[in-house]
């Protein structure tokens, strides 16, 4: 194709935002070899309506921050001129960044973080789901608390315990919504039979969690379980350890999924447990590559000789989703046009089935939220000193396979 039938030179501009500094840094470490991996499948340029148009994603960092969040995303709309926002990364990231482009109007697709945060905190009135209304320019996938609950549950009941849950639930939007008294996870628990002690609210970057660990020490809480900011975990784990508090169980959502949060912990971290959302042995591929799960996961190891991770598969799927609206919209440069074509997405991805408007979620989140496969994995510490995330609890996706059973912590 000739330069000159590229759209008259137009570019579309993808802006990406995302944790790359910061307590959430690890969720973007593969961040630059995703980006290198969509660019060399599209070969630069997408194929639009109106012929190919080159390509240009522009990356900003939240710095783990929101208030940066929202301030880059309006950078890149204002200055920057994007015509599609994606964003990953817990609510921090993505409720700011989606809540600016969709007073700017401008498309944006978000993931990594449960949909109740990322569209209930949004609401004017997030307590009457009555009142709930379906956004225009924002869409998400990723799974909720339902399935991180019935996860969870699967695992701990392949154990002998007391059923007594300590909850570690941050002042944060994440934490508000796990830790939530009336839709959260201490009442789903307690209809699987489990008691969620819950000592109260701490802020992030905590340096004591003496009170949280008296609390689940009276409370003799065989299982530990809660999302917390990695940083947050490896001071909590470290302070436990110290003062003889040792569970059975400890699945800890957000501060484990990498496996650079495990080996900070040495020994400590074998068979510590959390939500598996993406693995090299998830059976799915790429629809701008065709490559396998494992195949992307051997791919970023051999690029930068470390182990796979989870938002790998998370956000090499945003920029699926953003490439096939961009090829299905009548005109990509409009954002009502790019809206409606998102909201029309059907596609097999890297992690599942991405089609909103089509889950067994309420009317008003189904039209903005698809739902993606969520399992259960435990580490497990290598003879060479590193760590291998082994899925143990597949029930509701059994077409992911397990490689272990649930151990105790010893």
């Amino acid at each position: 194709m000739a330069p000159a039938a590229l759209a008259q030179g137009e570019a579309i501009k993808i802006g990406y935002v995302t944790p790359q500094t910061g307590p959430l840094a690890a969720f973007a470490e593969a961040d630059d070899y995703v980006i290198q991996q969509v660019y060399g499948a599209l070969g630069g340029t997408i194929e639009t309506a109106d012929g190919p148009v080159s390509l240009e994603i522009i990356v900003r960092d939240s710095q783990s921050n929101p208030n940066r969040a929202a301030e880059v995303a309006r950078q890149l709309i204002v200055d920057d001129g994007v015509q599609l926002i994606v964003v990953a990364s817990t609510p921090e990231t993505t409720n700011p960044v989606s809540a600016q482009c969709e007073i700017e109007g401008i498309p944006c697709i978000s993931t990594v973080a449960p949909w109740q945060p990322w569209f209930i905190e949004r609401q004017a009135n997030p307590a009457d789901p009555a009142t709930w209304e379906s956004f225009d320019y924002t869409y998400h996938f990723f799974w909720g608390l339902e399935d991180v609950i019935a996860t969870y549950q699967g695992m701990w009941n392949q154990l002998d315990t007391n059923m007594q849950v300590g909850g570690l639930f941050p002042n944060d939007a994440d934490g508000n919504a796990w830790g939530n008294p009336d839709v959260g996870l201490p009442p789903a628990l307690a209809a699987g039979g489990y008691t969620v002690n819950d000592p109260g609210r701490y802020q992030n970057l905590s340096d004591d969690f003496t009170a949280q660990i008296d609390a689940f020490k009276a409370a003799n809480a065989d299982i530990v379980t809660g999302v917390v900011i990695p940083p947050d975990f490896t001071t909590f784990w470290t302070q436990a350890n110290q003062q003889g508090y040792r569970p059975k169980v400890a699945s800890i959502a957000k501060a484990i999924l990498f496996p650079i949060a495990v080996e900070a912990l040495g020994e400590a971290g074998h068979n510590l447990s959390t939500e598996v959302w993406w693995s090299a042995s998830h059976p799915f591929t790429s629809s701008l590559s065709g490559a396998s799960a494992g195949d992307l996961a051997s791919g970023f190891t051999e690029a930068t000789g470390r182990p796979w991770t989870q938002p790998i598969g998370f956000v090499h799927a945003l920029f699926e989703v953003a490439t096939d609206s961009i090829k299905r919209a009548e005109d990509p440069f409009d954002p009502d046009s790019l809206a409606d074509a998102i909201a029309a997405t059907n596609l097999d991805t890297i992690v599942g089935h991405i089609e909103f408007g089509a889950e067994g979620l309420p009317p008003a989140v189904a039209a903005n939220v698809s739902k993606t496969p969520l399992v259960g994995g435990q580490w497990r510490l290598q003879d060479d000193g590193s760590y291998d995330l082994v899925i143990v609890e597949n029930a509701a996706h059994p077409e992911i396979p397990t490689g272990g059973t649930m151990e105790a912590i010893e």
